[in-house]
């Protein structure tokens, strides 16, 4: 998953003398039991799943107990990297975002993309990669692009023990096919490639599909049609479930795709924060006396 338009791990201190840096090492206890692939498949028509993405420890860590799904999206690409779209994402890369989104994640159901050029030559090449990212990062599923030409790999996973999320409608792995990011199924003339591939990712044991970028009475229909929870990006409020980009949804760029709801503006929060920080060094007002040491023998701040 994209995010279509062109952040340090946060270390908590543990109040010492010496002020140092160090891990959080007392997360909240996980206040609601852990999502499971089955409980989500189970809330089909039930209560709207909340799902995004995350990408570092600190920022799993605040919407785990928030939302049902947190996915370790190929978007970091693009939105952690830098680069031009997830095409050139590294597997290893991945793992690593992964990895430390699973010691954040206590209660969400964790799902990890895979990346581009990881599992389209063949079932086997999937498999060897998902068993990667299930056995070096503790993701409970993972995630692939495509409809009807994956359905066999699909498959071929699931009766392998491995959970898999499909994902239709826009593929970003795809953009250089498609040209750009544009939405698709605006003409009715258009849609049953996009039913067909949603169909037969769902028919091969995809516990739930991902529709990106499509016009909201496709994904409607292809909500109401299909027996998994249907999560949508672009799409329409009657699916099963929606997925942002954490740093869309946050402000933290200047663009942002058509269908991102903007629910903070963080990117100038910390502007303004970093010019006032930047004007207290300039003016010597930083560090005061309240962030430095005295001595101790003379009676000074400790």
């Amino acid at each position: 998953m994209s995010r279509h338009a062109p952040s340090p791990d946060a270390a908590a201190k543990d109040g010492s003398e010496g002020g140092g840096p160090t891990k959080d090492t007392n997360p909240p206890a996980a206040s609601k039991p852990r999502m499971t692939v089955p409980r989500f498949r189970a809330r089909k028509r039930g209560e709207p799943l909340v799902c995004l993405t995350a990408y570092t420890y600190p920022m799993a860590r605040l919407l785990d107990p928030l939302c049902d799904l947190l996915l370790v999206g190929d978007s970091l690409a693009m939105v952690v990297h830098g680069l031009d779209s997830t095409v050139p994402l590294d597997l290893d890369l991945l793992l690593a975002h992964a990895r430390a989104v699973r010691r954040g994640a206590e209660t969400a159901l964790m799902v990890v993309d895979l990346p581009f050029g990881s599992y389209e030559a063949s079932p086997t090449q999937a498999f060897e990669t998902a068993c990667r990212v299930m056995k070096e990062t503790g993701a409970q599923a993972v995630k692939l692009e495509g409809g009807t030409a994956q359905a066999a790999t699909v498959r071929f996973l699931v009766d392998r023990g491995i959970p898999v999320m499909g994902h239709v409608g826009l593929r970003p792995q795809s953009v250089h096919l498609y040209g750009g990011y544009g939405a698709h199924g605006r003409n009715r003339e258009d849609w049953q490639p996009i039913i067909d591939d949603a169909y037969a990712v769902a028919d091969a044991g995809a516990f739930g599909v991902v529709v990106e970028g499509v016009a909201e009475p496709l994904a409607r229909e292809i909500t109401e049609a299909l027996a998994v929870p249907v999560i949508g990006i672009g799409a329409s409020a009657a699916c099963d479930g929606q997925v942002l980009v954490i740093d869309d949804m946050l402000g933290m760029f200047d663009r942002a795709p058509k269908f991102v709801k903007r629910y903070a503006a963080l990117g100038d929060e910390i502007t303004r924060a970093v010019s006032a920080y930047a004007e207290d060094v300039r003016a010597r007002r930083f560090p005061g006396p309240d962030q430095t040491y005295g001595l101790k023998d003379d009676g000074g701040r400790s």
